[in-house]
């Protein structure tokens, strides 16, 4: 998803700053060649900018730009030196004008849904300063604006204009507002776009890096975003910021680099208006931009309705698509990123939605994946039934079969069924639901779960611990009852 959860002013250089350092850092001298891990020079103490030196720079590299990627300038851009008081503003009157406050709650509580943001997590006011650190400068598309935080020093200025006039140039040309928000309401469609924006403009600023040294766009080395994200030690709320949250900020702009680069190689800059006529469909393309080149597009998923099932003390938050690049967060948040790296390509399409309990505020997750295979989706079975344990410390009645698994928690059951190649996952339901899904997507019944005898079951409920029915026989469950309380039953795993 573009993680709507993540209101932030458009086309605003958010980390540019690291960037850049790390970008002349790995392309100085023989570190182009060998991608060498040199650290990045410590940046030049703030002074305030001279406004007749920022409006002389700003229309030097414009022009500059203009000449990189063969963008006309049409008309002129307005630009001006703002105050961080100043972005600070801007920030949140973006974040008002973008998402109201109820969309942004429903994004939050989809994120806490899915176990990427810590419960009662305050996204709004963590954004408002995490953005105000970052953000050293923006384009406006709205005003036609161009603006750099006046506490920069003009030569860092200068990477920030390179990225930020690219911006203005692809809106004289291209519209940018109106082109990313076509993509609405799929947001993985929209971080797409973002992408090739972000993506772009960073490939123009390294060919700005590399002006005088001989190298060009096609010569480009393929670079490991982790070179690029610089010292986090220097940025202290992005330090603090959870995992989902610093990737989704990078994103954009180290896997749009690599993906704009990768487009752009063969034919250079004349390509650009070829990729705002056929847009990345996903965020899968971005991450891997053969896709986009053979043009493979996932077809729609659609969810079983349950707004009637669930009665009227539910209300839906949000429901919309994850992507390649949402799983990806999710499955690394729980099994490690090497592992949800591999098992989120195996993407082909998804949906969710996320619904609230109005008097107890509990949530209630339903998702649909589409895998490439029935092979992945067997796969994804076994390890996506591993994450939601880690996800749900307290657990009991844990039951498993092939191609069907469960367990009970505290705030409702938790269900991950798959059928052929797709996967479906329910958390904070109940298995009546789970069933009358089930029906309405045409697949095989649910496997009965093993019913557990009276007393037995009393004792599981009392120390949250499945009992392996399945594995004693009646006569031997009737005898432990009977025998020291001492023994304790096992866990359940059905296989």
């Amino acid at each position: 998803m573009s993680f709507s959860l993540i209101s932030r002013p458009r086309r605003a250089a958010t980390l540019l700053v690291i960037i850049i350092l790390s970008l002349a850092a790995l392309f100085a001298s023989h570190a182009f060649a060998q991608q060498a891990t040199a650290p990045a020079t410590a940046p030049i103490p703030a002074t305030k900018v001279d406004a007749a030196d920022f409006a002389a720079a700003s229309d030097e590299v414009l022009a500059q730009m203009s000449e990189i990627t063969g963008l006309a300038l049409r008309s002129p851009v307005k630009k001006s030196l703002r105050s961080k008081e100043q972005i600070r503003a801007h920030i949140i009157q973006e974040m008002n004008d973008d998402k109201d406050a109820a969309e942004r709650y429903a994004g939050a509580r989809s994120a806490e849904a899915f176990g990427l943001l810590p419960k009662g997590f305050d996204l709004d006011s963590f954004m408002i300063d995490l953005l105000t650190e970052q953000i050293a400068g923006l384009y406006d598309p709205k005003a036609h604006e161009f603006y750099v935080a006046d506490w920069i020093h003009i030569e860092d200025q200068r990477m920030v204009m390179a990225h930020e006039l690219t911006h203005a140039l692809e809106d004289q040309h291209f519209q940018i507002e109106a082109w990313v928000k076509a993509a609405r309401p799929n947001d993985d469609s929209e971080l797409a776009r973002e992408s090739v924006l972000e993506g772009s403009a960073m490939v123009a600023m390294v060919e700005y890096l590399l002006q005088g040294s001989g190298r060009s766009l096609q010569d480009l080395p393929d670079i490991d975003p982790a070179m690029l994200i610089g010292d986090m030690a220097e940025t202290p709320l992005l330090k603090k910021a959870p995992p989902f949250l610093k990737d989704a900020l990078i994103f954009p702009y180290i896997d749009g680099l690599t993906f704009s680069a990768t487009v752009l190689k063969p034919s250079g800059w004349e390509a650009l208006s070829g990729i705002f006529t056929k847009p990345p469909a996903s965020t899968q393309q971005i991450l891997h931009p053969a896709l986009y080149s053979s043009g493979k597009v996932p077809a729609p998923v659609s969810l079983p309705s349950v707004d009637k099932a669930l009665g009227a003390d539910w209300s839906k938050l949000e429901e919309n698509v994850m992507g390649e690049f949402g799983w990806k967060e999710v499955l690394k948040q729980f099994l490690g990123e090497p592992r949800g790296k591999t098992l989120s390509a195996a993407w082909d399409g998804d949906r969710y939605a996320v619904y609230e309990e109005k008097p107890s505020k509990r949530l209630l997750l339903l998702t649909r994946e589409r895998l490439a295979s029935q092979a992945l989706a067997e796969r994804f079975f076994g390890q996506y039934s591993e994450a939601l344990e880690k996800k749900h410390e307290k657990r009991s009645n844990l039951f498993r079969k092939p191609d069907f698994f469960s367990f009970d928690t505290p705030n409702g059951g938790v269900f991950l069924r798959c059928f052929e190649n797709e996967c479906l996952t329910l958390e904070g339901g109940n298995r009546a639901l789970l069933l009358q899904l089930n029906k309405e997507m045409n697949w095989p019944p649910v496997p009965d779960q093993p019913k557990v005898l009276g007393k037995t079951a009393k004792e599981i409920a009392k120390r949250g611990r499945p009992y392996r029915s399945n594995e004693l026989s009646l006569e031997k469950r009737r005898r432990n009852d009977s025998v020291s309380a001492a023994i304790r039953p096992a866990e359940a795993r059905v296989d």
